[in-house]
């Protein structure tokens, strides 16, 4: 089993920044890839990043590319997404997902394992 918990999300303006946090226990972390998902209001949850074991691989869904950035520290059990120059559209709940299958890219949310609790990211215009 592995727990997910995330944290930093909050209320930013357009344009600002804001960097999420998930904090990973119960398995060995360099094990796992690990993904960014969010959800809008009325929408379904949609892949966001995912960055390989060692962090040497990421993949970014369209729309954020070249605005976040998903980076890991599997020192401290840790995966992280700066988001810079956000725009209300990013506004939804972010969650953080683990993969322990090995195959590389994966962007379906049926693909990953587990899921944190989400964390609320409210970009206002």
């Amino acid at each position: 089993q592995v727990q997910l918990e995330e944290s930093g999300g909050g209320l930013v303006q357009a344009g600002g920044s804001l960097r999420l946090s998930c904090a990973a226990s119960g398995r060995t972390f360099s094990d796992l890839t690990m993904g960014w998902f969010r959800q809008a209001p009325g929408k379904e949850r949609e892949f966001v990043a995912t960055i390989n074991w060692s962090g040497g691989r990421t993949v970014y869904e369209d729309s954020v590319k070249g605005r976040f950035t998903i980076s890991r520290d599997n020192a401290k059990n840790k995966v992280y997404l700066q988001m810079n120059s956000l725009k209300p559209e990013d506004t939804a709940v972010y969650y953080c997902a683990a993969d322990r299958s090995g195959v590389w890219p994966r962007r379906e949310r049926r693909a990953y394992d587990y899921w944190g609790q989400g964390t609320q990211v409210t970009v206002s215009s």
